[in-house]
C-alpha cells in the first residue's frame, strides 16, 4: 500500500483510543457503536507483509468488546486510511486481501488458533478525497453479471463501512462536538484560508470545553501543524505549541492569509472581467474562440488583456492579433 502524506498525521490521531471512540460514536452506525464497551479498546499491530504480493500493510487496528444477546466478544476494528485523489474502485478486492492477511497474522502470532475460529472484523474505510466515493462497498457487487441463485452462495462477500469526510456539511459536523469532527472541518476547508480560519476557531472552542483539554490540545496541535505545512501556509509554526494558549498568534497569521486570499480573489475577479470583454470582442469579430486563443487569455496579465482590447479593433485575423 502506498503511503500518503495524510496517513502519518491520521495514524497518530487514531493511535489514541479517544479518537477511535469519537470516530465510531460520531460516524459509524449507532446500532453498532451502542454495543461497544470503549473502555476495553486495545490497539494491535497493523504492520505486516502480505504473503502474496510482498506488500507492506500498515493500517490502524483496534479491538473492542461488544456485547449482544448476553454474549461478550472481542471485535477487531480494521481502519483503512484512504487518502488518494482518485477513488480506487478495486477497494473491495483490497479489503478482502487485507482482511485475509490480517487473519493470517492473527494465526501466525497465535492470537487465535484454527480451532478457536476467527474473530469478527468491522472494516472501515476513511476517505477524504474531494470526489465522492463511488467504489462498490461489497466485493459481491463486483461480480457481474449477477450469478444465478445456485451460484450466489459460492461468491465472495465482504462489506466495508465507508466514512467519506468530504460529504459531511459544516452543519452536520457541528452536531458532533468532538475534536475529530473539528479535524474533519479543517480538512474540508481545503485551501480556503477563510474557511480554515473558521474551522480552527471551532476546533479551539471544542478543545477548551474538553475535560482532557491539555492532552487533546497537544495531539491536535501536532496534527494541525503537519496539516498547515502540507498546505504550504507559509507561516512560522515553530512557536505554535498549543492551539489554546497560542490561539491569538495563530488567528493573526490566519487573518493575514485571509486578507491576502481576498485581495487575490478581487484581482482574479478583475482579470476574469477583462478576459470576458476580450472573449466577447473576439467572438463578435471572428466567431468562436479556439482553444489556443483561450489558453493565451487564461495566462494573460491585466496589461496584455488591455492591449488586446485595443488591438482587436484593427486586427484582420486571430493569428495576426496573437502573433507575439
Amino acid at each position: 500500500m502506498v503511503t500518503h502524506h495524510h496517513d502519518t498525521g491520521y495514524k497518530e490521531l487514531f493511535s489514541y483510543p479517544e479518537f477511535v471512540q469519537q470516530l465510531i460514536e460520531g460516524f459509524a452506525p449507532p446500532e453498532i457503536a451502542g454495543l461497544m464497551d470503549f473502555s476495553t479498546l486495545k490497539q494491535h499491530s497493523g504492520h505486516y507483509i502480505t504473503p502474496m504480493f510482498e506488500e507492506k500493510i500498515e493500517d490502524v487496528v483496534w479491538s473492542v468488546e461488544v456485547t449482544w444477546d448476553g454474549i461478550t466478544q472481542r471485535v477487531f476494528l480494521y481502519l483503512l486510511l484512504e487518502f488518494q485523489s482518485a477513488v480506487d474502485r478495486t477497494m473491495p478486492i483490497r479489503l478482502m486481501h487485507y482482511v485475509a492477511c490480517f487473519y493470517s497474522e492473527l494465526l501466525k502470532q497465535k492470537v487465535v488458533t484454527p480451532g478457536d475460529g476467527l474473530p469478527p472484523v468491522f472494516p472501515i474505510v476513511l476517505y477524504n478525497g474531494s470526489r465522492p466515493w463511488t467504489a462498490p462497498l461489497d466485493i459481491y457487487a463486483m461480480v457481474t453479471p449477477e450469478p444465478p441463485a445456485f451460484l450466489q452462495v459460492y461468491q465472495p462477500h465482504l462489506r466495508y463501512y465507508l466514512i467519506d469526510e468530504g460529504r459531511y456539511t459544516d452543519a452536520e459536523l457541528g452536531l458532533r462536538q468532538t475534536p475529530l469532527s473539528g479535524v474533519f472541518s479543517v480538512e474540508n476547508a481545503g485551501e480556503s484560508w477563510e474557511a480554515l480560519q473558521r474551522a480552527v476557531d471551532r476546533i479551539v472552542a471544542i478543545i477548551q470545553a474538553d475535560p482532557n483539554k491539555e492532552r487533546i490540545d497537544r495531539i491536535i496541535t501536532r496534527w494541525l501543524k503537519r496539516h498547515l505545512y502540507r498546505l504550504g501556509a507559509g507561516i512560522n509554526l515553530d512557536q505554535l505549541d498549543s492551539l489554546v494558549e497560542d490561539k491569538d498568534m495563530l488567528a493573526e497569521n490566519l487573518e493575514n492569509l485571509v486578507k491576502k486570499e481576498r485581495l487575490e480573489g478581487r484581482q482574479e475577479g478583475r482579470l476574469e472581467e477583462a478576459r470576458e470583454v476580450v472573449r466577447t470582442q473576439l467572438t463578435f469579430k471572428f466567431g468562436e474562440v479556439p482553444d489556443w486563443v483561450e489558453a493565451r487569455l487564461v495566462k494573460a496579465d491585466h496589461d496584455q488583456l488591455k492591449g488586446w482590447m485595443r488591438d482587436v479593433l484593427f486586427a484582420n485575423s486571430l493569428e495576426e492579433m496573437f502573433k507575439h
